[in-house]
């Protein structure tokens, strides 16, 4: 039986795993990338980081099968991954020869992470990131984990919470609009949705 616990430090390795694994709207990423960490190190593990009160796990009793993490302030949390998360980052990340289709310019966009800051920022100042391996999905593990970090926003007194969903991504922007979320922009790359604390 699976449950929900809070983040421990060597749940780390089994975050970069569910990321990798979940990293293709959803489906495996496994060899999209010429390095397996890339996703985690943009999408994942500056949130464990910077804040790792506000990361949850789903553990099977053997190991993390899921996670929900986030940062309760955008703004501050864009300045850190620009001044301190990236730069010590970024060699990792030069160019190389064996790089796949698409890698680049997601290298190029954990140099901007101005791109996190949508415009109802202000309104909706936390954001989250939610990954499941296909294992835990359908069992309300979802739900739980985010009514878990709503829980926590509201009790540091945070106004908002939004996150983006790829357009390709149809199980996650199903689950969204059914945990509570609303739209707040649509575009061709994906939607951006809001919730109201």
């Amino acid at each position: 039986m699976s449950s929900i616990r809070p983040y421990r430090p060597s749940d780390l390795d089994d975050v970069y795993d569910i990321c990798l694994r979940t990293g293709d709207s959803g489906a495996d990423a496994t060899d999209k990338f010429s390095r397996d960490t890339l996703l985690a190190d943009i999408y994942a593990a500056p949130y464990v980081r910077r804040d790792p009160g506000l990361v949850w796990v789903v553990d099977d009793g053997r190991r993390a099968i899921g996670y929900i993490i986030a940062t309760d302030d955008t703004r501050a949390f864009t300045r850190w991954f620009s001044e301190q998360w990236w730069p010590a980052l970024a060699d990792r990340y030069a160019p190389a020869p064996n790089e796949k289709p698409g890698e680049r310019e997601l290298i190029a966009s954990a140099a901007n992470p101005e791109r996190m800051l949508i415009d109802d920022v202000d309104a909706y100042p936390a954001h989250l990131h939610i990954d499941l391996l296909p294992e835990t999905q359908g069992q309300g593990l979802g739900r739980r984990l985010v009514e878990t970090l709503v829980t926590e926003l509201k009790r540091r007194g945070v106004a908002g919470l939004h996150l983006t969903a790829g357009a390709a991504n149809a199980g996650a922007i199903a689950f969204y609009e059914r945990v509570g979320f609303d739209v707040l922009h649509r575009d061709g790359g994906g939607v951006t949705y809001g919730m109201t604390l």
